[in-house]
């Protein structure tokens, strides 16, 4: 078995890899299947492509929202799950910073065909990947707040 660490980066690669180090294959087969079916039907490798290539507009247009929207709960809990099999994720609330920021980025993926930021329209692709930031926050902030909050409750 992997380490947690080294599990989740390998799941950030390419989820179903770190459930492949974690002995669980099964489940690694079917994070790679699902990763294989969104990313065709959703064209995310050539909106990738486009995305980094500065062609935005292309992007959005080659973009099948309808599958694309599955991808960051796919992404994220591959990641948590590869994580947690590895050993990681001991803290009650840990899975938090994993939900909300599959959350922030399916919205992030939602507005990333009309929102702009400071006047630049990111797209499909890069507005998903700021909302990482804030999904991070909000999940490691409100963990810490419901524990604290069940420490105090306790203790009264």
């Amino acid at each position: 078995m992997a380490n947690n660490k080294e599990a989740l980066l390998w799941s950030i690669a390419l989820p179903g890899f770190g459930q492949f180090l974690n002995g669980k294959l099964i489940k690694g087969i079917v994070f790679m299947f699902l990763e294989f079916l969104i990313n065709v039907k959703g064209h995310f490798n050539t909106i990738i492509i486009s995305s980094f290539q500065g062609h935005i507009k292309e992007a959005i247009e080659q973009a099948d929202y309808q599958w694309l929207l599955f991808y960051p709960c796919l992404y994220f809990f591959s990641m948590w799950d590869a994580f947690k099999d590895g050993g990681g994720g001991k803290g009650k609330y840990s899975f938090l910073p994993f939900v909300f920021c599959a959350y922030f980025v399916t919205v992030g993926c939602i507005y990333s065909s009309h929102f702009r930021l400071f006047g630049l329209l990111l797209g499909p692709v890069w507005l998903p990947i700021l909302f990482v930031v804030p999904g991070i926050v909000t999940g490691v902030v409100l963990g810490k707040f419901i524990t604290s909050f069940h420490k105090r409750s306790n203790v009264s």
